[in-house]
């Protein structure tokens, strides 16, 4: 009972450009990471400051997680444009 592939993959010929891309956004996620953990090393007592009802750790923690959240959203985009935008090509060139 040997199932061959459901789909038929091609040629992905964005996976540079995807690959660049989730480069460049990782490393802009580790600076700001890199910030949380040095204000963490070199001053832990500003992380205890209040902001508004939560205290900066908790309110870096989750911008740390939206940040992540809205770099996610932003690759989809980019990514799902430059596929589609190169099948196009794709197929007019056929």
């Amino acid at each position: 009972m040997g199932h061959g592939p459901a789909t038929k993959w091609e040629e992905d010929k964005s996976s540079d450009y995807k690959a660049r891309l989730g480069i460049w956004m990782f490393f802009g996620y580790i600076i700001i990471y890199g910030g949380f953990m040095l204000i963490n090393v070199i001053n832990p007592k500003l992380m205890g400051l209040d902001i508004g009802s939560l205290n900066l750790a908790v309110v870096y923690g989750f911008g740390l997680i939206v940040f992540a959240l809205i770099l996610a959203i932003i690759y989809n985009n980019l990514c799902s444009r430059a596929e589609k935008k190169l099948n196009e090509t794709k197929e007019s060139d056929e």
